[in-house]
């Protein structure tokens, strides 16, 4: 009985010392200021955590077809390339205040098109990656996942002539 008042209490100051600071607002959210390494570690295990758990139910579906590839290109190069980079475009306006930073998916090699479809179907909460899954359907997403795999090996002209809509 003493331990469980014990442990009860102890919660108790938790959820009220959370709670206050909290509510003091002394924590700055500014996307200017990082996160401090505790707080980026926690977010890090989280989103890992909850990616891998939703994202290993989907069916992979890569395609191979060069006007799907074509298509993803295309998407891409109008939705993603401005935060994600691509081959020959090394740096945009909208980057340098966007934290986290995000990944440059011209130089990333990307194993897990699970992942990948997850993220770009869902995106990441206070991450500035929308939720493309609103105005993409699967197939589109495909694309761009089986296009961002090819990328990183891709030359500037490759991308330019790929993406040229755009």
């Amino acid at each position: 009985m003493k331990i469980s008042l014990v442990i009860a209490g102890t919660l108790a100051v938790g959820v009220i010392g959370a709670g206050l600071f909290i509510e003091s607002g002394s924590y700055n959210i500014g996307a200017d200021d990082h996160h401090t390494k505790i707080v980026l570690a926690v977010i890090d295990q989280l989103r890992e955590r909850s990616i891998g758990a939703r994202a290993r139910t989907i069916d992979l579906r890569y395609v191979e077809d060069p006007v799907r590839i074509a298509a993803g290109a295309e998407h891409y190069a109008s939705l993603c390339a401005g935060c994600h980079l691509a081959p020959g475009v090394t740096k945009s306006a909208i980057r340098p205040g966007l934290y986290p930073h995000p990944p440059n998916l011209a130089q990333e090699d990307l194993r897990d098109g699970r992942r990948a479809f997850w993220i770009i179907k869902h995106g990441i909460k206070m991450s500035a990656m929308p939720a493309w899954g609103k105005t993409l359907d699967d197939a589109a997403i495909w694309d761009v996942v089986s296009f961002v795999r090819k990328m990183p090996v891709m030359t500037p002209e490759t991308y330019r002539e790929l993406s040229q809509g755009h």
